[in-house]
């Protein structure tokens, strides 16, 4: 294989622009990038666009946008020149007629004129008699000459390529080594379509041999396709390159992965507040490891160790809570200037629409201290600290303000709102300690559970029950907007 030769390693990603990327595909490229930065070689994109009916506007930036987002760079391809351009196939279908023309030549391809309905019926009668389904070589026999005539006057046709009848077909895939097939089971394949447009077989083929690749990583799916894949190669003459067939991410109930396990696409990753680095740590460990314990990894460890060599060819589970978890991780890491930034400018999209923009960066790098352990994801941000952005009061529902500590109780909960305003307007000092204090003494008067009024007031002064540490929340919101709130939800009682 030609990349036990030595050779400089050159991995491709070659999506198709018919939608945002999957993580499944996005992993896949994740694992050709770090093979080729682990061992000083290229990294290629190339955009597979030839089935043109199912190309997605603009699905090509999106795809760019989610290797950029990632820090995937690469080496050629779309916007980075190379000696190999274009890498669009769309504008490289000379290259294909070419092969198709030395393929003719040589006897291996022929031309094939069945309509959709003479196929259709074919495989209507393949069911029938229960026979293996696939293309049954009908054209093979037709003379050049009459095929050449027919092409001539305008009759529709593909090319199919001509596999062998006997024998068996084999090739090395660097995660389950030799995989062998009977040439009787594969078909005659189309090679190019009658609108002039290669299919995959042919034009990735082609593709991989100009661009001098030496490692196809790509989905365990193209396992069936690679025989031919092999076929077509020898019958070139060129050399195959090392396939390497990655392993599926499957839902957490072990069907295929999708939306309702909370797969998303790379940019939706992104929306939802999680973090480059943490989500290209979790695809990359997610059918690889470096040992059985290590699961934070950084870039740079990530390049040192990674080899295609070493991965798994079990299919993993997609854990959407280590994710989570792992994304906290890498937020309680970042320093305060980072994840400040973040912070302001997540919480600059999510803030309702009263929050004064631009937002204060000194109340920002605040709060960061006191949520950093509570937040796995950016999008959880605004809705715990919202309260902090959006005027004087809040006004939360009597039920909610009551909660399980007041249920029916108001007039006490009422009672307990003046004593707590009456306990914090005399403080000299604004600050989180005589804060605390003051409260845990009013508790102690009024006998009620320290635990029942903290609540109370978080509710009063936050609107909400969950939030950041309640006395330095209360040190933030500052003493009239606090004194304000109490004042509100006491008169909320009222009625």
């Amino acid at each position: 294989m030609r990349a036990d030769t030595g050779a400089r390693p050159r991995l491709r990603y070659a999506p198709s622009p018919t939608g945002d990327p999957h993580v499944g595909n996005i992993r896949t490229a994740l694992w050709s990038w770090l093979h080729a930065r682990r061992h000083g070689g290229d990294f290629i994109v190339r955009i597979e666009d030839t089935d043109q009916a199912r190309a997605v506007p603009g699905a090509e930036e999106r795809i760019l946008d989610s290797l950029r987002w990632l820090g995937l760079d690469w080496d050629e391809g779309p916007g980075v020149d190379g000696p190999h351009s274009p890498y669009v196939q769309s504008q490289r279908l000379s290259l294909y007629r070419e092969a198709v023309d030395r393929l003719m030549a040589a006897g291996s391809a022929y031309r094939c004129f069945d309509t959709p309905e003479q196929l259709a019926a074919m495989r209507e009668e393949q069911r029938a008699r229960k026979a293996s389904p696939g293309y049954d070589g009908r054209c093979r026999a037709i003379p050049t000459a009459e095929a050449e005539a027919r092409a001539a006057a305008g009759e529709s046709f593909v090319i199919r390529f001509r596999m062998p009848d006997e024998g068996s077909t084999a090739f090395d895939d660097q995660i389950r080594g030799e995989i062998r097939v009977e040439n009787a089971l594969l078909d005659d394949f189309v090679i190019l379509k009658s609108d002039g447009f290669p299919t995959y077989h042919l034009a990735h083929v082609v593709d991989d041999h100009d661009m001098r690749i030496t490692h196809v990583t790509r989905g365990d799916e193209w396992i069936p396709s690679t025989p031919r894949h092999v076929r077509l190669i020898e019958a070139l003459g060129w050399e195959p390159p090392t396939y390497v067939h990655t392993p599926v991410i499957l839902g957490p109930d072990g069907g295929k992965l999708s939306k309702r396990h909370g797969a998303r696409s790379v940019l939706e990753y992104a929306d939802d507040g999680y973090l480059p680095e943490a989500l290209l740590n979790f695809l990359a460990i997610t059918g690889w490891a470096l040992d059985d314990h290590t699961e934070i990894l950084s870039r740079e460890e990530l390049t040192q160790h990674f080899d295609v060599g070493g991965l798994v060819p079990n299919s993993a589970v997609f854990d959407t809570q280590k994710l989570e978890w792992m994304n906290g991780v890498y937020l309680r890491q970042l320093d305060l200037p980072r994840i400040a930034d973040l912070f302001e400018a997540r919480l600059a999209l999510d803030l309702p629409r009263e929050a004064e923009r631009p937002l204060d960066r000194t109340l920002v790098e605040t709060i960061v201290p006191l949520v950093r352990e509570r937040v796995k994801l950016l999008a959880e941000l605004a809705p715990m600290v919202d309260f902090l952005f959006t005027g004087d009061i809040v006004t939360p529902e009597q039920e909610a303000l009551l909660g399980k500590p007041y249920r029916g109780r108001p007039a006490e909960a009422q009672h307990a709102l003046n004593a707590c305003y009456a306990a914090l307007d005399p403080l000299i000092e604004w600050a989180a300690e005589p804060i605390e204090a003051a409260l845990r003494a009013t508790a102690e008067e009024l006998g009620e559970k320290a635990g029942s009024l903290f609540m109370l007031c978080r509710v009063a002064v936050t609107g909400r029950p969950v939030t950041p540490p309640l006395f330095e929340t209360m040190e933030i919101v500052g003493r009239d907007r606090t004194l304000a709130r109490l004042r509100s939800a006491e008169q909320t009682l009222r009625y």
